[in-house]
This record gives structure tokens, sequence and C-alpha cells, in this order.
């Protein structure tokens, strides 16, 4: 028997670039509110949303890639390694 491949769980985002500072604020529902202190050209706040993401599940950045809503702050990641229940219980932030 082959090891079961490790779950990719998609996490609903709503990113604001260019807040002052980087933070998890808290849980709205199936969706996570995040602040990035990056302003939002070339990229820059997504990259500084996916590096937060990824300090605060404890995974390495290579693990996180937005799926969806590259341009927008309503942003779909894709998190492998863990199921829901585990990138809930490591985003352990208001709900």
């Amino acid at each position: 028997m082959s090891p079961s491949p490790a779950p990719t769980t998609f996490l609903s985002v709503r990113v604001t670039p260019a807040a002052g500072r980087d933070a998890l604020l808290a849980w709205q529902g199936d969706v996570l509110r995040l602040t990035v202190a990056a302003p939002a050209q070339r990229g820059k706040a997504n990259e500084a949303a996916l590096r937060l993401l990824s300090a605060g599940l404890g995974l390495p950045r290579e693990r996180l890639r937005i799926v969806r809503g590259q341009t927008s702050r309503q942003k779909v990641i894709a998190i492998q390694g863990l199921d829901e229940a585990e990138v809930r219980a490591r985003l352990d932030v208001e709900r």
C-alpha cells in the first residue's frame, strides 16, 4: 500500500494591504481576515500574506499558493499538507 497523499486545504482570506502591520485578525464565517504592511503593488501584498500564513501555520512558504484572487482582496489559498481542522486549530484567532 502506498501512503495516502498529503491533504490540500483551500482557505478563503480577505487581505487588507498597506495596513501598517502584518496580522491575522479574525474569522468571519469561513473567511480569515488579515492585514499586511506591504502595498498592493507588483505582488508584494500577496507575498506578505503568504509569508504571514506560513508562519502562523508553521509550514514552509512553498506549501502555500494563491489559486484565486491574485489581484483581489478576496483570495483562495491552497495549503498543502494540512486538513481544514488543523488549519483552523493552528490559526488560533478570534472566531
